[in-house]
């Protein structure tokens, strides 16, 4: 898997459980009061599973919120922006897959 560009900003942990040309699988910690800001991936989809929360993602075009608990999924396909935080801004840990293509971090403005 190519990657273009990872984002920039800052959460507690990352793991990386497997990768390989068409998969990448990670496990991200968010401390209290962190997130992986708005973006989108061009062309591959992610794959969301909450190991702690309760966690939330958000999405847009179409506007849905996921909220997670430990053991539940929500997928997001490419170029639907999508933004990821612990409920009510606390810490969280989830695993993430991701799937073929190139893993390109497009930011997306705004807070809603």
């Amino acid at each position: 898997m190519k990657t273009r560009n990872r984002g920039d900003y800052v959460i507690e942990g990352c793991e990386l459980v497997a990768e390989g040309a068409d998969l990448r699988v990670q496990v991200l910690s968010l401390a209290a009061g962190q997130c992986v800001p708005w973006h989108y991936h061009s062309e591959i989809s992610d794959s969301f599973v909450c190991l702690e929360g309760p966690m939330v993602v958000e999405t847009r075009a179409p506007r849905h919120v996921y909220r997670l608990l430990p053991g539940e999924r929500c997928a997001v396909p490419p170029k639907t922006a999508h933004y990821v935080h612990g409920e009510a801004d606390g810490a969280c840990k989830f695993l993430i897959v991701q799937g073929v293509g190139v893993y390109d971090f497009v930011p997306v403005g705004g807070s809603g």
